[in-house]
């Protein structure tokens, strides 16, 4: 380790539980974020400031003004210019630590993606919003034995787990059984603290230190609970569930199910509408569309317009967001009308 490096972690290094061989672990680590939104954006910013040698950031979504208040590594410049978060988490993250291979890739984690995405790294860290992705997650981590760690927030309130196939509960264990953690309210209903997100962003973190710097028998493994509001606390050993579709059956339906054409994006009165395999000109597409639609945006990463009610944003890959309905059939028709069949 070069004096500069031992200098910026000399006090991470003070710590017994990492020393110096333990930084030099994280520096050789490598870590895949899927979602940089609240708590993904918190925790990216604690290891690539911890020396987390490279971190991989996987979303699908763009800056808006409503993220400030609780997404620390955007400012208001990022939600003028409508940013994709994983680019903006990208500049911010290497602005803050050169040392550190950071790669941001703006896409939407599904069926067919989920092998190339994830691969090769060895922990998986959770920083969605549904949980239909955390699903293929926990597929794609269970079938291939690789550890990750779930972790949510809402209102005051948030959870995480650390989980290892093989040893723990799995996420499918939890959902099938009577511990029911699921979220039915989102941010968008009853609203979300800061200070939820990033103490939930800190225990995942933390965690991910533990295993990243070779102190994998210190992951407690216990599904950790905490309202910051009224300051309860709770923390269980979650157990496995023998009849567990994904690790005792081996059914990774999720994994090996087909993307849906379209999702609805809880709580967000939007519809993602996903067309495989059509690249889009988005200059072109902003010449044709011209003054047939209100606000016409489009930066290099995005084209943007509003359709009242509704607003478009298109994406270079052929997806497409309408914001202003939950039907996907609405959604579908203003994607062939605007964009075409």
């Amino acid at each position: 380790m070069t004096d500069s490096l031992h200098e910026k972690y000399s006090r991470q290094m003070l710590f017994r539980g990492i020393g110096p061989h333990g930084q030099q672990r994280l520096l050789a680590s490598r870590v895949v974020i899927i979602g940089c939104g609240a708590i993904g954006a918190a925790t990216a910013n604690l290891l690539v400031r911890a020396g987390v040698g490279q971190v991989r950031l996987i979303d699908r979504d763009f800056v808006e003004p409503s993220n400030l208040q609780r997404q620390t590594l955007f400012e208001e410049s990022d939600a003028r210019d409508s940013l994709p978060k994983a680019l903006a988490a990208q500049r911010k993250l290497r602005a803050i630590n050169s040392d550190i291979q950071v790669e941001g890739f703006v896409a939407d984690l599904n069926p067919s993606n989920a092998t190339e995405l994830l691969s090769g790294f060895p922990l998986i860290l959770d920083g969605t919003d549904n949980f239909e992705t955390r699903f293929l997650i926990n597929d794609f981590a269970v079938s291939s034995g690789t550890p990750w760690i779930y972790a949510a927030a809402v209102s005051s309130y948030g959870v995480s787990l650390t989980i290892r196939p093989g040893h723990s509960a799995c996420l499918a264990c939890l959902l099938d059984s009577s511990w029911g953690i699921g979220f039915e309210d989102t941010c968008e209903t009853i609203g979300i603290l800061g200070p939820a997100v990033n103490l939930i962003a800190s225990l995942q973190s933390t965690e991910a230190i533990k295993f990243l710097s070779g102190q994998e028998e210190s992951c407690h493994g216990r599904l950790l609970s905490c309202d910051v509001w009224s300051g309860r606390f709770q923390s269980i050993v979650p157990p496995r569930n023998p009849q567990c579709r994904a690790c005792a059956r081996r059914d990774f339906s999720y994994l090996a199910g087909q993307a849906q054409p379209h999702i609805t994006l809880c709580g967000r009165d939007s519809v993602q509408i996903h067309e495989r395999h059509r690249e889009l000109d988005l200059p072109a597409l902003e010449r044709h569309l011209g003054a047939t639609v209100r606000d016409l945006r489009q930066n290099g990463f995005l084209l943007r317009f509003r359709v009242p009610p509704y607003e478009m944003t298109v994406f270079p890959d052929g997806r497409a967001i309408i914001k202003g309905t939950t039907d996907p059939a609405v959604a579908r028709s203003l994607y062939a009308k605007y964009l075409g069949a």
